[in-house]
C-alpha cells in the first residue's frame, strides 16, 4: 500500500480537510510569542497545539517551506520538528516544497525529502522541465512508498500565464501535464485506483465556464487523486470542492489561514494562548469539514 491509497482511506474516515501550517510567527497569540526563546520555537509549539486540536479532524497536514526558510536554520528545525510529530502522531504530511530541477539534482532534493530530517510522506512538484525532472522523485516514492502532488492548475490568477494557454490542437497546456500523469498512474496503481503521484488542481469557479472546466478536469482524470488549494481565505467555498470530487473522494481540500487565524478572526484575541488558538482552529476545521460534506449530500 502506498502513500496514496492511505491517503484515500483517511478522507473516508476523517473527511476532506487537509489543515495547512502555513505557519507565521503573526499568527501566533502574543503572549506565547513574548514567552518563546525564539520566534521558530513559537511556531513549533504553536503547530503543535494546531496538531493535537484538529489531529482526529484532518485528512492531513500540509507544511509550507517558504514560513520556515524565512526564520533561517532555526525555522528549517522547527520545519522538520513539525515533520516528526505529525508522523509520530500517526497522520500524513505534505511538504509543500514545489521542487522541479533537472535529474541529478532532482535526486539530492528526492533524497533530502522522502528520508533523513526532512521526510515526509508527499511533495509537491513543479512539472516544467519535464518529466525526467520527476523520474528521480518516482524511483524513490516507489522504494519507500512516498507520494507527491504535480502541479496541474493552480488556483492563482497568474495560471493563465502558462498552464492554460492553448495548444495548436487545442487543448491547454495543463491537459498535456495531465495526460503524462494519468498515464503514470495507469503503469501503477494503487488498490484504491489512485496512482502515488496526483495532482494540484485550485478550486475557482467564478464563472461557469471555470466550472465547465473544473468538471472536465475530474472527469478525464478518475485515477489522480488532487490536492485542492484556494478554500476558505483564497475565496473557494464547498460547491466548488464538490467538482474536483469523484465518488465523495480523490482529493484533499488544503486550507491554512482560515483555520491559523481563526481565533484572530473570532474578535475575541484579550489574553489569548495556544490553547484557545487551537479550540478556534478545531471549530474551523469542523465546520469546513461538514460544509464539504454537506454539499456532497
Amino acid at each position: 500500500m502506498h502513500n496514496m491509497d492511505k491517503l484515500y482511506e483517511s478522507v473516508a474516515k476523517r473527511g476532506h480537510v487537509c489543515v495547512g501550517l502555513d505557519t507565521s510567527p503573526e499568527y501566533i497569540p502574543e503572549a506565547e510569542r513574548s514567552r518563546a526563546a525564539t520566534d521558530a520555537d513559537a511556531v513549533f509549539a504553536f503547530n503543535k497545539a494546531i496538531i493535537d486540536s484538529t489531529i482526529d479532524i484532518a485528512a492531513c497536514f500540509k507544511v509550507q517551506i517558504a514560513y520556515y526558510e524565512e526564520l533561517g536554520l532555526s525555522g528549517l528545525q522547527t520545519f522538520s520538528k513539525t515533520l516528526k510529530y505529525i508522523r509520530e502522531r500517526g497522520a500524513l504530511v505534505i511538504s509543500d516544497i514545489k521542487r522541479g530541477d533537472i535529474a541529478d539534482t532532482a535526486s539530492r532534493y528526492a533524497k533530502a525529502h522522502f528520508e533523513g530530517d526532512f521526510e515526509t510522506d508527499f511533495v509537491t512538484l513543479s512539472p516544467f522541465l519535464g518529466m525526467d525532472s520527476l523520474e528521480p522523485w518516482l524511483n524513490r516514492a516507489d522504494n519507500k512508498g512516498k507520494g507527491a502532488f504535480v502541479l496541474l492548475r493552480t488556483s492563482n490568477t497568474g495560471r493563465e500565464d502558462f498552464q492554460c494557454l492553448k495548444t495548436a490542437e487545442g487543448r491547454q497546456v495543463y491537459n498535456l501535464i495531465g495526460d503524462k500523469m494519468s498515464a503514470l498512474a495507469s503503469a501503477k496503481p494503487g488498490k484504491t485506483g489512485y496512482g502515488a503521484f496526483g495532482v494540484v488542481v485550485g478550486i475557482d469557479s467564478k464563472s461557469e465556464e471555470e466550472r465547465r472546466e473544473a468538471m472536465a478536469i475530474r472527469s478525464e482524470r478518475p485515477n489522480l487523486f488532487f490536492l485542492i488549494p484556494g478554500y476558505g481565505a483564497q475565496g473557494g467555498a464547498a460547491a466548488d470542492v464538490s467538482l474536483l470530487l469523484r465518488e465523495g473522494n480523490g482529493g484533499v481540500v488544503n486550507a491554512s489561514r482560515s483555520i491559523l487565524r481563526a481565533w484572530q478572526a473570532s474578535g475575541k484575541t484579550d489574553n489569548a494562548d495556544n490553547s484557545i488558538a487551537a479550540k478556534h482552529a478545531r471549530d474551523a476545521a469542523i465546520a469546513m469539514r461538514d460544509e464539504i460534506l454537506d454539499n456532497l449530500r
